[in-house]
């Protein structure tokens, strides 16, 4: 896949259809992300149903906005959230599976999630914290503009907090 090529892929908002592809995409890819990531541990996929509906429910009040990386097949590449929207701001969350890792996909992911926050949900800021050892994940915000504000504690490892302010045109 070619993440710059037109039409080979969209950035979908979360719906309940997407269930059962978005919970093949994590098992898929659970020792993968678990290599950069905290595991999401078991009960989130025993109680995928339970939680898949939650994340729904969380979106539909404003609170967050969950989306999926579709490719031009239909197969689910990756996921971009924007979490505890509030006061203009809100956290960026983003993984990108392993089959479609290292082809700029994150990058221009980040790049529409950044748009859409500021064109459609009027968001004028957006964070994101990841682990000091997550090069790629470092390298995709600095290739958005991100900037380093704070080195916190992420699950017991030294991290990164960055923050990207946005403009209508971002």
């Amino acid at each position: 896949m070619n993440a710059t090529r037109p039409g080979a892929w969209t950035l979908e908002p979360l719906r309940a259809e997407h269930a059962p592809a978005l919970l093949a995409f994590e098992r898929e890819n659970r020792a993968y992300f678990a290599r950069t990531v905290p595991d999401r541990g078991d009960a989130y996929f025993t109680e995928f149903t339970t939680r898949h509906q939650a994340l729904l429910d969380e979106q539909d009040t404003g609170l967050s906005r969950f989306h999926l990386v579709v490719t031009h097949d239909g197969t689910v590449a990756g996921r971009v959230n924007l979490i505890d929207i509030e006061d203009g701001g809100a956290e960026l969350g983003y993984r990108i599976g392993e089959h479609a890792a290292g082809r700029g996909l994150a990058t221009a992911a980040v790049t529409e999630i950044c748009r859409l926050a500021a064109a459609t949900y009027g968001l004028s800021r957006i964070t994101a914290v990841t682990t000091l050892d997550n090069a790629a994940s470092r390298a995709v915000l600095t290739r958005n503009g991100f900037t380093q504000v704070d080195t916190p504690t992420v699950d017991g490892r030294p991290g990164i907090r960055y923050e990207r302010a946005l403009t209508p045109t971002s």
